[in-house]
């Protein structure tokens, strides 16, 4: 890391692609970091970043449609990266030979083949790859984890995961809301099968690279995963992914059309998780306020609040600031090592579907 990351206190932060819809709550991260000035925006359609450019009254000089254009001309510190899933592998290696750090936004890559790419490319530079999991960053799953590492509930020998929402297509910048016709889906990378898009590739992430954290980093030995979606639509709305470990099972669901959207209401079954140790168990679902925890003492459960984000670490873009400056390792789902691994169990689930029986967890 050279003496501009470590000594610098104004972080140069560009965002290119915005075809996934989070890049507008990232960018407003950046605006609102004491510490970080947003010195470009990039994508080859200016009307993706319409939106952005009139929310953060980003100036017209700051604005490209050209990334190597942008890239030489704000030369930044870190670029924030928010391409459709299929092109992951693409834009980090277009990106990472201008030397800035890469904060990809989830899921990790399309394949494990797409991820070692990236990998290999970031560190060719020797400039950090972090990959974005917003659940990180709720209270409720930093809490999971903090009472997990503490031992509370013994090792983990079970995860049980329900993730996704309505679908993609409702939802633009700030979680704004959109009705979408049939045309909009086929037009959409979101239902395109080579671009990545289905709700197992978009939500099992979620499930498996959170359930690697919380349980220490553990791998399946095999993985089985059937998949469901409506009729016209290349790629899955439902997915049930079940992985066989040494010590027991676990399973990962992910829908696109639940009945409501978690952050508004959660619906049934409720987004989160179900942790179980050898010494109890927690549930732990999106945005509540507090978990339901059993352990051996008290059996019976008790309801245990969650705690607040530490300063430095309340969203992805403080973080990994935070982490920058100090040098100091990307953790938890964020890094390339624990990410690895959750997209192993995907690109499993995605060969289980593909030749419809239990595969053993690929490495390559």
């Amino acid at each position: 890391m050279n003496q501009r990351d470590t000594m610098s206190k104004r972080w140069r932060i560009a965002g290119i692609n915005f075809s996934h819809m989070h890049m507008g709550d990232l960018l407003r991260n950046v605006v609102d970091h004491p510490d970080a000035d947003l010195v470009g925006v990039c994508d080859e359609r200016r009307e993706s970043m319409a939106e952005s450019i009139e929310s953060l009254r980003i100036d017209d000089a700051k604005v490209f449609t050209d990334y190597a254009t942008c890239m030489e001309t704000t030369n930044p510190d870190l670029v924030i990266l928010c391409p459709p899933t299929g092109e992951h592998a693409l834009w980090v290696e277009r990106i990472a030979p201008f030397g800035a750090h890469l904060f990809v936004e989830k899921p990790f890559a399309a394949s494990l083949d797409d991820a070692d790419r990236m990998i290999d490319a970031a560190e060719k530079t020797g400039k950090r790859l972090i990959i974005n999991w917003p659940a990180r960053w709720e209270p409720v799953y930093f809490t999971t984890h903090r009472l997990i590492t503490e031992g509370l509930i013994g090792e983990i020998i079970e995860v049980h995961y329900y993730g996704g929402n309505r679908g993609p297509l409702y939802h633009g910048a700030g979680k704004a809301e959109h009705e979408p016709t049939a045309e909009d889906k086929q037009r959409s990378w979101w239902y395109s099968a080579e671009a990545g898009g289905g709700s197992l590739r978009d939500y099992v992430g979620y499930g498996v690279t959170l359930g690697t954290w919380f349980n220490g980093g553990q791998k399946p030995v095999d993985v089985t995963c059937v998949t469901a979606g409506a009729d016209g639509l290349e790629v899955d709305e439902h997915s049930i992914t079940i992985a066989r470990y040494e010590h027991g099972l676990s399973k990962f669901e992910t829908r696109w059309g639940t009945f409501t959207d978690p952050w508004t209401h959660q619906p049934q079954p409720k987004c989160g998780f179900v942790v179980r140790g050898t010494k109890g168990t927690i549930s732990a679902y999106d945005y509540e306020k507090t978990l339901r925890v059993q352990t051996s003492d008290r059996p019976e459960g008790f309801d245990h609040p969650v705690d607040e984000l530490p300063a430095g670490e309340r969203n992805g873009i403080e973080y990994s600031l935070t982490k920058l400056a100090s040098d100091m390792p990307i953790e938890g789902p964020l890094s390339p090592e624990i990410a690895r691994i959750g997209q192993q169990i995907i690109e499993t689930a995605i060969r289980s579907v593909q030749d419809q029986r239990t595969v053993p967890l690929v490495d390559r």
